[in-house]
């Protein structure tokens, strides 16, 4: 057996960019702070439900929440809920950072966050309130919706690349796809309602599939076609108007130069006579 055998290792873990890690300890820095306040400090719960997202809050004008909601994780009772969060992002974020740029990258997590919440009070709001009790919790938060649009923004931008997740697990940009569809389906069928709310876990992938994927994504793919069909549009109706005020001016073009002109019309100019105005 060869040496260098001995010191090579199987596993190669991502290498988190700048913007990965400050969103990594901001998420469990948050953490900390309701769960040392709620469980150790006395602090009240009702301080932590004041942020999360709610549909008739939200509705109330409490528009923040939507803003407060992504990166918020269950502070009792369990560290799962934090845990998954970051290691999704860990594995899938930092490629994704690398591709980008941290600016892309940050304004992306921001942005799935928002919309993603938005687009559940909107459902919440929209459906019977039996349908939507199934679908949307009462209070609902997370960061799961983001890590669902950055695993499908991965997977639309790194095709036919391989992913361990988890440390272990081998996955292709195909599979990684078929498994967070599944799972949410899954959960879906199973009536079990995640801390995040269903309508915010689809919400996710339909935003990691618009505005992820390769530069320029396909949102903004489809922004770029609009603008070109408006600015043939306004250069076809420029055309046409210029033609309008060309003929409304009375001025029309004679045909003349050297096609135009006989042996007399040249010999009368060559005598100083008048060779007739080009336009009448």
């Amino acid at each position: 057996m060869q040496g260098s055998q001995f010191g090579r290792s199987p596993v190669s873990l991502p290498r988190p960019g700048r913007a990965l890690k400050a969103v990594l300890l901001g998420l469990l820095g948050i953490w900390l702070v309701f769960a040392l306040a709620i469980n150790w400090g006395g602090a009240a719960g009702a301080s932590f439900f004041a942020l999360c997202g709610n549909t008739h809050a939200v509705l109330s004008g409490e528009v923040w929440r939507l803003f407060t909601a992504p990166w918020l994780h269950m502070p009792t009772g369990t560290v799962w809920h934090l845990v998954s969060a970051m290691l999704g992002l860990y594995f899938l974020g930092a490629s994704l950072e690398q591709e980008w740029g941290s600016k892309r990258f940050l304004r992306f997590l921001a942005l799935t966050g928002v919309l993603a919440y938005a687009v559940q009070v909107a459902v919440d709001a929209l459906l019977p309130a039996r349908v939507g009790a199934k679908l949307v919790p009462e209070y609902y938060f997370g960061a799961m919706p983001v890590v669902q649009a950055v695993a499908i923004a991965w997977a639309s931008s790194f095709r036919g690349r391989t992913v361990q997740l988890f440390f272990v697990l081998p996955i292709s940009s195909r599979g990684l796809i078929l498994f967070v569809v599944g799972i949410s389906v899954l959960y879906l069928i199973a009536g079990a309602t995640p801390p995040s709310g269903h309508a915010a876990m689809f919400a996710g992938m339909g935003l990691g599939w618009l505005l992820g994927g390769s530069t320029p994504s396909p949102l903004r793919r489809a922004y770029l076609r609009f603008r070109l069909a408006r600015l043939e549009v306004e250069a076809r109706r420029e055309g046409q108007q210029r033609r309008q005020r060309a003929k409304q001016s009375g001025l029309r073009v004679i045909p003349g130069g050297r096609e135009g002109r006989g042996p007399t019309s040249g010999s009368s100019s060559g005598r100083g006579g008048s060779g007739g105005s080009m336009l009448h």
